[in-house]
């Protein structure tokens, strides 16, 4: 196997790893909403006018898991369907206020939990990591 093959399996390991530890984090930090429904609701609250079909495109999956998540987003009062001002028979997705919180509150333990892991590291490490992981999520 090439050095290069031996990255690739490392990096596709380590990112599985990482995955298990966020859902663990999420867990935690979040109780009650999934790693799916917390990851669309950080989604909406960054990009504003996003409908649920953008949500099912940009993150590869069934429209009906988006759906459900997002009506149980909207159930639990985090998240609200409004007519779209560019299209009024479209509706696109905002967080609502209690969402709001909901999310700063997640994004503040999340983020601790992430910086006691990563305490040690040198700050130019963290920009490097911090670097390559928004290219590769990019790509």
């Amino acid at each position: 196997m090439s050095k290069r093959s031996q990255a690739v399996e490392t990096i596709q390991r380590e990112l599985i790893e990482f995955a298990r530890r966020a859902r663990g984090v999420s867990a935690r930090s979040h109780p009650g909403l999934s790693l799916v429904a917390y990851t669309l609701l950080t989604h909406v609250e960054r990009h504003e006018q996003t409908r649920a079909a953008d949500l099912a495109e940009h993150y590869v999956l069934d429209k009906s898991t988006v759906s459900r998540q997002l009506a149980e987003l909207a159930d639990r009062g985090l998240l609200e369907r409004v007519a779209d001002p560019r299209n009024h028979r479209s509706r696109v997705l905002r967080v609502t206020a209690k969402g709001r919180r909901h999310l700063d509150v997640a994004r503040e333990q999340a983020v601790g939990a992430m910086a006691d892991r990563l305490t040690d590291w040198p700050d130019a490490d963290l920009a490097r990591f911090a670097s390559y992981l928004e290219r590769y999520n990019s790509a």
